[in-house]
């Protein structure tokens, strides 16, 4: 099974493409684990990731519209992870949630 699903605040406005006329929207979501207490005593800092949001089709046309840096949201999707290689032969991998569903709070 391959399902994801975070909560999270958007860190910058969708970026739209369009791959063969299909709209893909992608941005940044920040999941944050609050500050804690080890069973040791020693504190632990707040800790903040990172996640690459891909939303397709019509999916990518709501978020083009309404999706804003700060929004809070609930997302649901599935991970992929991509390769590739730029022009000087270095290799590169992204790994990105795409959205199957999400609620904006």
């Amino acid at each position: 099974m391959n399902k994801v699903i975070l909560l999270g605040n958007v860190g910058k406005d969708p970026q739209m493409r369009f791959v063969e006329k299909r709209p893909i929207a992608s941005f940044p979501l920040a999941t944050t684990e609050p500050a804690r207490r080890a069973p040791n005593g020693a504190e632990i800092p707040e800790r903040t990731e990172w996640h690459n949001i891909v939303m397709t089709d019509s999916l990518a046309e709501f978020a083009e519209k309404y999706i804003r840096k700060g929004r809070r949201m609930l997302v649901e999707g599935t991970l992929r992870t991509r390769y590739w290689e730029d022009r000087n032969t270095i290799k590169h991998t992204i790994t990105e949630i795409y959205v199957i569903s999400f609620e904006m709070l």
